[in-house]
């Protein structure tokens, strides 16, 4: 496996991010999910899938994730989006490339098209999140939550055993990355993942970015069982599979 790089993209911020390149003419861009990094079993098995089949691979950490520079709380879908462009320009340069986005990584996925409509040949979604910020918290915060996010301008959201510092500026940040209205019209192959117990993200989410999509072919696929990652060896295996016949519908 490669080890990790960091690029340079301001005096202050440093962005880490994996990386293969082949002659190939096509890579494989990972955008993980919401405070998650490129330590989990999905990007490794990415990679290793790209290295045996010779392909380019990228997937990087947004500031704020990982080991990534950055404060988490001074992040948002905009930043993150324009760090995603940033790296895709520096390392997958003129070539085409597939996107692979995982839950929030979807929503990351869908701002790219606009500028590299040419170069994106497939979109695969596994467990996708497309405006999930609005949706999926601000709608559940109760009053009392949404005053002391506002008053104080960040709101410790507990879930579990973890804890997701949720800042105004990026819920409102959020409102200006709407994606469910767009009419995409690239003829490529997209195709959502989708954990049938997944307790984060409902199914509906996945279907709506099938509806973006008016040219394209399109597939959904609901996992049996499976949870929100589907990073499990069985699942890991569906998502390359699937993976594989969006790449053999462009070489």
């Amino acid at each position: 496996m490669n080890k990790f790089k960091y690029l340079k993209i301001s005096n202050s911020k440093k962005i880490r991010y994996l990386s293969n390149y082949y002659k190939k003419n096509l890579f494989i861009v990972f955008l993980h999910g919401f405070m998650s990094d490129l330590e989990g079993d999905k990007p490794k098995s990415l990679q290793k899938f790209c290295k045996k089949r010779k392909l380019g691979f990228l997937g990087l950490e947004y500031s704020g994730h990982g080991k990534s520079s950055g404060n988490f709380t001074k992040g948002n879908i905009s930043k993150w989006t324009n760090e995603t462009k940033l790296l895709i320009k520096k390392i997958v340069k003129k070539n085409n490339f597939i996107l692979v986005g995982s839950s929030m990584g979807s929503w990351l996925s869908l701002n790219q098209f606009k500028y590299f409509k040419k170069q994106i040949k497939g979109f695969l979604g596994i467990g996708s999140a497309p405006e999930f910020l609005e949706r999926l918290m601000w709608k559940k915060f109760t009053k009392k939550m949404k005053d002391e996010t506002i008053k104080k301008g960040i709101y410790i959201l507990k879930h579990g055993n973890y804890e997701y510092p949720i800042t105004y500026q990026l819920i409102k940040d959020g409102r200006k990355n709407k994606v469910f209205k767009k009419n995409l019209k690239n003829k490529i192959s997209v195709t959502m993942l989708h954990g049938s117990k997944d307790e984060v993200v409902p199914k509906i989410y996945s279907k709506k970015i099938l509806n973006i999509f008016s040219n394209a072919t399109k597939k959904l696929i609901i996992i049996n069982n499976g949870n929100h990652s589907l990073s499990s060896k069985k699942n890991l295996k569906k998502i390359n599979l699937e993976l594989e016949k969006i790449i053999s519908n462009i070489i």
